[in-house]
């Protein structure tokens, strides 16, 4: 049974549920194809991280973000 876990940037970056679900199925399908895994038994989990909670080279994508924005 594939397990799959997706973390993306969550607040107002946060992916639709349409873009959810693309990603879940796209992802069952990829896994179905290539390592010929059955789509009924694999379980895709996307976690939305806050952007205060996911830091990159000593900052928070948030700083990070900022700081792009006022260059």
């Amino acid at each position: 049974m594939p397990y799959v876990n997706i973390k993306v940037t969550g607040g107002s970056e946060a992916p639709s549920a349409e873009q959810k679900a693309e990603l879940i199925r796209g992802v069952t399908e990829l896994l179905s194809r290539v390592l010929n895994k059955n789509p009924e038994t694999t379980v895709v989990v996307i976690d939305e991280i806050d952007m205060d909670n996911w830091g990159i080279g000593g900052k928070s994508v948030t700083v990070r973000r900022a700081e792009a924005h006022n260059k």
